[in-house]
């Protein structure tokens, strides 16, 4: 099976029915979506502004990236659970989807970029960092997630 079979044969699951037949479900999932996406973009925003110095100057990075930290990972988590259910309610349009291969992959990127170099940069001890560092995480950060937030509105726009 090809990668094209295998998005078709998911939308003939039952989870893929029952999401795309029911009068409620998609609403209710979006909406969670939705939710999650301020979360985890109230996260991203407090500590990308931080690194900005656009605000909290008398905050440590550090303090401010681990209290936005369980936020963000909680919130992620829901968006992907939801994103998944969101996905299966139409996989077809989704594999021909263009804003949907933007989406997914600043959705990785975001990920990988998070989990990795802007968390390391976070957690760094003060003064360890540059101005100049924090700022290139910052804009690198906001960048990939404004990627994925653009892709799924671009998504809801398309065919």
């Amino acid at each position: 099976m090809d990668l094209a079979g295998w998005f078709q044969w998911l939308a003939t699951t039952a989870p893929s029915q029952a999401i795309s037949t029911s009068t409620w479900a998609f609403a209710v999932i979006e909406s969670v979506h939705l939710l999650a996406l301020g979360v985890i973009g109230g996260a991203v925003l407090l500590v990308d502004l931080r690194l900005l110095r656009f605000g909290l100057r008398e905050q440590p990075v550090r303090d401010i990236a681990r209290n936005a930290w369980p936020w963000f990972v909680g919130s992620l988590a829901v968006m992907l659970a939801t994103g998944f259910m969101l996905f299966l309610s139409e996989p077809v349009k989704c594999f021909y989807s263009t804003p949907f291969r933007v989406k997914m992959a600043s959705l990785l990127l975001g990920m990988v970029f998070a989990f990795t170099v802007r968390r390391k940069v976070t957690l760094a001890a003060e003064g360890r960092i540059t101005p100049l560092v924090y700022k290139l995480v910052a804009v690198v950060s906001l960048a990939l997630w404004f990627g994925v937030g653009a892709g799924g509105r671009w998504i809801g726009f398309s065919g």
